[in-house]
């Protein structure tokens, strides 16, 4: 399903702009808050601190071979990849996605 924003959801916001987006969503059925949104990135990252407080035991990570590299140029090297359940919006407008 289609995610989009309205007019109104510009409400306050001077144009042009190129603001962050930021949301909560519900990942493995734990509210997740203050998830940056950034259509630039090619990765999608979930701290370690954040990935422990799903519970989600380590063996289930998938390895990685390919580092990421930040924002400065340091280079860091994932801990591993796997798939969670993610929800966006409220019933009756959501949608369930798997990501990686």
């Amino acid at each position: 399903e289609v995610i989009s924003f309205s007019e109104a959801d510009y409400e306050g916001v001077r144009l042009p702009h190129d603001d962050p987006v930021v949301v909560t969503l519900l990942v493995e059925l734990f509210t997740m808050k203050r998830i940056l949104i950034d259509n630039g990135s090619s990765a999608d990252i979930l701290y370690k601190h954040a990935f422990d407080q799903l519970r989600i035991p380590a063996d289930q990570l998938k390895p990685v071979k390919t580092p990421l590299v930040g924002f400065a140029g340091e280079t860091i090297h994932p801990l591993g990849s796997i798939n969670l359940s993610v929800v966006a919006g409220t019933a009756p407008c959501q949608t369930q996605v798997e990501m990686t």
